[in-house]
């Protein structure tokens, strides 16, 4: 059977059997008629006759193709119509196997969240002057120190050191560092962990499992909560456009890179393998970090003189 003639039978059957729309149908015999050109411009050698000659290389090849030409949205849409594709003739008998399974798409790149200006920052904390304690804790440590909201939801009340100034993350990939927390989000923790000890002792049937940040039940607070929180006193502060948990975090990163900090620093206080993917964060100089965060970040409070580096990564 030759590509055309599946093609055709394809179309058919998406249209007929499956009811599918007209532009859906459409999308379909775009993507696939685009990779027959791929296919009508290979060299003498490579032309292919009909489906059965198809095999992976044809797929990979005309993905690599496409790279860098589309968006790789575009290059994922291309490659999962030419997967239903070959499903179908694998159904229908005609081809043994699917060529295109096991070959994976070019991963999107997600937009990083827009960062907030100082000002908004700023905004956002004394409009809402009536916040709750804990939740004022949750968002000066989240801009503070540049945590994931999943970060944030796993911490245990053993990991935050006020006194030193610092708090241990596990981030992704079971990866532990310090980072320093600033003077306003230290005073906002010490003012909610009398709070949080309340309410844990109120609990009734509940388990904290020893999380910094507890719901109003006693349990551990979730990241949909968190951004169920912020929401409302987005709304209070006077800021219409939509900004996520993930934000804090982006702005954090912003404003110490606006504030003069480094980028290795930056890095490694966000727990990024990127530039540094052979050493530890453990590792690092953690002083360094320290004094680098001291003079970069909006609200970080000139007091992390003479701060000693956990030994061996530990407390």
């Amino acid at each position: 059977m030759t590509f055309d003639e599946a093609l055709t039978r394809f179309i058919r059957h998406l249209a007929t059997e499956k009811l599918r729309s007209a532009e859906t149908v459409r999308a379909y015999r775009a993507d696939l008629e685009d990779f027959r050109r791929y296919l009508d411009q290979l060299g003498t050698g490579n032309k292919v006759k009909g489906v059965r000659e198809l095999d992976p290389f044809h797929v990979k090849g005309f993905v690599a193709a496409r790279y860098g030409k589309i968006k790789k949205e575009s290059v994922g849409r291309k490659l999962a119509a030419i997967r239903t594709f070959f499903k179908f003739l694998v159904r229908e008998g005609e081809i043994p196997g699917n060529p295109a399974m096991g070959i994976r798409a070019p991963k999107p790149a997600r937009p990083l969240p827009r960062a907030m200006s100082v000002d908004e920052v700023d905004r956002f904390f004394s409009r809402n002057g009536a916040m709750k304690t804990r939740d004022r804790a949750i968002f000066e440590l989240l801009y503070s120190s540049g945590l994931r909201v999943g970060e944030l939801t796993s911490l245990k009340v053993e990991d935050v050191d006020l006194g030193n100034g610092w708090v241990r993350v596990v981030g992704k990939g079971n990866k532990e560092r310090y980072v320093p927390v600033g003077s306003k989000a230290c005073e906002a923790l010490h003012a909610y962990l009398p709070l949080r000890a309340s309410l844990e002792l109120d609990a009734t049937g509940t388990m904290s499992l020893g999380r910094l940040f507890l719901n109003s039940r006693g349990g551990p607070l979730s990241s949909r909560s968190v951004r169920r929180i912020l929401k409302a006193y987005l709304d209070a502060a006077g800021i219409a456009r939509d900004v996520s948990p993930h934000a804090f975090r982006h702005s954090f990163a912003t404003h110490m890179l606006q504030g003069g900090a480094d980028l290795r620093s930056i890095q490694e206080l966000l727990g990024h393998s990127g530039l540094s993917t052979t050493q530890r964060y453990t590792n690092a100089d953690l002083g360094r970090l320290m004094e680098v965060y001291d003079q970069s970040h909006p609200r970080s409070g000139a007091r992390l003189k003479g701060l000693r580096k956990p030994e061996n990564g530990k407390r």
